[in-house]
């Protein structure tokens, strides 16, 4: 088994055990908190547990949140976010989570932020003000940077800047990352003023993972509810319900939504199964989802792929391991 990067485990060698604890927001089933917790095998390499220890998370779904319990922890606390954070705890090192996306991405309602759901990024925004954390990292999808979303936007960075925090943005293609998937994703990123500035963590160097890399060791494996691998026997649909796997390019975006939308198998006569989805979404075949189907592809679909949280994860550290200013 391949572990991955020396320069990143080096980095954790200065730290002896979980030290450095993380509340989490608008967790799901978890996929950012595994990548920024470490310790996971993906596609035969072995990405390194880090001192990054969440201390407590939330999420509103129950089903995620039951997913979560199985695979990350009994922390995550079920509910709404502006009641939870009352009991959220505030001696707390880093901040982290994807904020709802559905009034700003690409197949929304174009409400931005004034949107219900999108606008629960204020909750985040409360949240660092309460723990004053050294690093805080929000994940969105990449229709906030697109031009109707600008004053959306900038509204999200002034009110983090408004905290006296250093912010950022980048956009991050996954499939750059070592995930399977050309998944494209917005991380605003702020650090206090008295820790290093943040810097992007520079993409991969080996070449993106194919589709039939990814997935091609379940093409005889049959229909098994234990371990996901099911599949919707939806009609297709008049847009991305009719996309087709390509087997030597890496994966679409996973999308939450997807029913009558996830891609067809590149040479099975089917949709690909939740189990290929996790796969591409780069989540090892030990992370099984509590759920039925259709729950299981939203919370695929909604999931931050671990190995790019633990990229990014590494990039945090970076911060905290250079020392104060």
């Amino acid at each position: 088994m391949e572990n991955i990067g020396l320069q990143e485990s080096t980095k954790l060698m200065f730290f002896k055990e979980k030290e450095i604890r993380v509340v989490s927001l608008f967790s799901g089933c978890g996929g950012m908190d595994l990548g920024f917790t470490g310790g996971f095998e993906f596609l035969g390499k072995y990405y390194p547990e880090t001192p990054f220890d969440i201390v407590w998370a939330n999420d509103i779904n129950g089903a995620a949140c039951r997913t979560y319990k199985k695979n990350i922890g009994q922390h995550i606390v079920e509910g709404d976010i502006w009641k939870a954070m009352e009991e959220m705890p505030t001696n707390v090192d880093i901040v982290i989570g994807g904020f709802p996306c559905q009034d700003i991405s690409i197949n929304g309602k174009g409400a931005g932020v004034d949107g219900k759901r999108s606008g629960l990024y204020r909750a985040m925004v409360e949240v660092v003000s309460k723990i004053r954390p050294k690093v805080f990292v929000a994940e969105n999808v990449k229709g906030l940077l697109m031009k109707h979303n600008e004053k959306s936007l900038k509204q999200i960075l002034s009110d983090f800047r408004g905290l006296g925090y250093d912010v950022s943005y980048h956009l991050y293609n996954a499939a750059d990352y070592g995930v399977p998937q050309t998944r494209e994703r917005v991380f605003i990123v702020g650090t206090r003023p008295d820790v290093k500035k943040f810097s992007p963590p520079a993409p991969i160097d080996d070449k993106r993972i194919t589709s039939q890399e990814a997935i091609g060791d379940l093409e005889s494996v049959e229909l098994n509810p234990d371990i996901n691998h099911v599949w919707s026997l939806a009609n297709k649909s008049s847009d991305q319900g009719n996309r087709k796997l390509k087997a030597d390019r890496p994966g679409y975006t996973i999308r939450a939504e997807c029913h009558g939308n996830i891609q067809f198998h590149y040479s099975l006569p089917r949709r690909i199964s939740m189990r290929e989805a996790a796969r591409f979404q780069s989540f090892p075949d030990t992370f099984i989802f509590d759920a039925k189907l259709r729950e299981t592809e939203r919370q695929v679909g909604n999931a931050v792929p671990p190995v790019l949280a633990w990229h990014m994860a590494n990039a945090v550290l970076d911060v905290l391991t250079d020392g104060e200013q």
